[in-house]
């Protein structure tokens, strides 16, 4: 049985994507089109503040969610709530970093 959402938190909402330009994530970025479907993981339960990560079909990290999202998204996902991510936005290096990539997430349940 997949949990409800928090209180006021929202079954589908747009955000950036964080960290997009650490290892090789900026060139995975870049092969991500429009529309193309994303994986969201969360951290292991062991952690102290688990951030929800962004990774591409083919396994390739992404980046990860902002903070204040992963403050309630994290925790929901590990107790077995289950999300969708499609690429919305994809910008290059002309644009900050914590812009060139958004998506649309979509809570189940």
């Amino acid at each position: 049985m997949i949990p409800p959402l928090p209180d006021s938190r929202p079954a589908t909402f747009r955000t950036t994507v964080h960290g997009t330009v650490f290892g090789e994530r900026a060139t995975h970025v870049a092969e991500v089109a429009p529309g193309d479907e994303l994986v969201l993981i969360p951290d292991p339960p062991m952690e102290d503040e688990p951030e929800v990560w962004v990774h591409a079909r083919g396994g390739e990290p992404l980046g990860h969610l902002p903070p204040e999202i992963n403050a309630w998204l994290a925790p929901w996902l590990l107790r077995g709530g289950q999300a969708r991510a499609t690429a919305v936005r994809v910008h290059g290096d002309d644009v900050p970093s914590w812009k060139r990539l958004v998506i649309e997430v979509r809570c189940e349940g």
